[in-house]
């Protein structure tokens, strides 16, 4: 791509659209037509491209078949006319893995997260059975740069991660959830390019960028309990295109972390068949076991904290004054990812830091609402204590039955656990709205906050 396509920020728009399909004569070839439309790509010279990207990338492709004009037509009359069309015809894919396309939905997917302004539409057409996938963003953020345009992020909570809270039975409340995350910049970081890099042909200024993104986002809700459940780290080219690996750098940072310090027993790094874990690495928590257990499995369950994921992206910035033709870039580019490995263990110390620093700020939010979370308990104990006391001396019995009726209990043991779960539950609902939260009313399985004030 041209200099102005390479660095696309948050002007930029359009559409990506992957085209997979296989020969009905059975020959077991993979046909791959890749097409692209917007803003996003412009300043492309499509022949240039298409030549260079099959010398370099592809030299063991074929020429395709041509795509099916149905299949371009919904495409083009969404984002207008092509910029570029680049189809190939791949090895025997009977030799790939059964589950690449689990592979190729992962890549999309993680190209998506730093490419919010780019529609990805993923099409699979075998065995006479047609499947479509799209990729869009539903919440945006930027996130401003100094030298580039702004980086557009896709900061939407995954689906699987937004119901996150526990749901006792027979009770339903309304609420405003924030249906996204807020990215926090950790800033530039200079890298210093290795002998061996550099013997290779890469020069110039190189860097790398530090975003986290913490899902999901209960800002308005800050006396809820919360637990890091992972941190996934994704490398970003200066194309903004996700990296596979390097896998060998990331397996030493639990080692290099002060798990302690941070608040955790400690990080693993297990290795996953789900499709969310394909790119990028992922570490598990080790959270400290709460001391005091809860003997009600029901009400235990109530109060679980909201178990959070950690987004790292590590995005690659490079700027070489002497590049300025499409050969040049793809060259850069190529370099960077094949000494990916020697480039960071070259800088080791400094980018272990600023992950460091970057977990540390994600963690120092979550310990700071524990430690909330303590002061409220001790202080929904001497309430509830309190308030016992008050009920069980009393003598006056119609007072002690109208306790017991509003609460719907038969005795004072149950009055303690009742009213206990409630004033637990009300001071964790407190609400207090977040203006640059994504808001949205939706029904939940959740007890009721107005009958839970009326009881207290």
């Amino acid at each position: 791509m041209s200099k102005q396509g390479r660095r696309h920020g948050s002007g930029s728009t359009g559409g990506l659209l992957i085209l997979l399909w296989d020969e009905e004569a059975g020959a077991q070839r993979l046909n791959c037509t890749v097409a692209a439309a917007g803003s996003w790509c412009s300043g492309v010279e499509i022949k240039a491209l298409q030549l260079d990207l099959k010398g370099r990338m592809f030299p063991h492709v074929s020429p395709s078949l041509e795509p099916d004009p149905e299949d371009l037509i919904p495409f083009t009359e969404l984002h207008g006319s092509l910029r570029l069309l680049l189809s190939f015809q791949m090895k025997d894919a009977r030799h790939w893995p059964s589950d690449w396309q689990s592979d190729v939905e992962a890549v999309l997917q993680a190209f998506s997260l730093a490419n919010a302004g780019i529609q990805i539409h993923l099409k699979l057409k075998f065995a006479q059975k047609t499947s479509v996938r799209d990729f869009r963003a539903k919440i945006k953020a930027k996130v401003s740069r100094a030298d580039q345009p702004p980086l557009l992020l896709d900061v939407s909570c995954p689906e699987q991660k937004r119901w996150f809270l526990s749901k006792p039975h027979g009770w339903a409340k309304r609420a405003s959830w924030c249906q996204g995350g807020h990215p926090v910049d950790g800033g530039r970081l200079p890298l210093g390019i290795p002998p061996q890099a550099m013997d290779g042909g890469l020069l110039g200024d190189l860097s790398v960028r530090l975003v986290t993104l913490l899902h999901p986002c209960v800002l308005q809700y800050p006396n809820m309990p919360t637990e890091l459940k992972s941190i996934k780290v994704l490398v970003y080219n200066p194309c903004n295109i996700p990296v596979s690996g390097p896998s060998g750098f990331f397996q030493t940072l639990p080692s290099s972390m002060d798990c302690q310090h941070l608040g955790l027993r400690g990080l693993q790094c297990p290795a996953h068949k789900d499709p969310e874990f394909r790119v990028g690495t992922v570490f598990t928590t080790e959270q400290w076991e709460n001391e005091k257990k809860c003997d009600d499995e029901e009400q235990e369950s109530s109060h679980l904290p909201v178990q959070q994921s950690l987004l790292l992206f590590l995005l690659l910035q490079h700027r070489n004054p002497f590049c300025s033709h499409l050969s040049d870039f793809v060259a850069a580019d190529m370099l960077i990812e094949h000494h990916l490995e020697e480039i960071l263990c070259n800088n080791k110390p400094a980018v272990m830091a600023a992950i460091r620093t970057e977990i540390g700020n994600a963690m120092k939010a979550q310990n700071q609402r524990k430690k909330q979370q303590e002061k409220l308990n001790s202080a929904a104990e001497v309430i509830l204590s309190s308030t016992m006391s008050i009920v069980s001396c009393s003598s006056n019995v119609d007072f002690r039955n109208a306790c017991f009726d509003l609460m719907k209990v038969a005795d004072t043991h149950a009055l303690s656990s009742h009213l206990g779960e409630s004033l637990r539950r009300v001071m964790s609902w407190r609400f207090l709205p977040v203006g640059r939260c994504y808001s949205t009313q939706m029904e939940e399985n959740l007890l009721h906050h107005g009958s839970t004030k009326s009881e207290i």
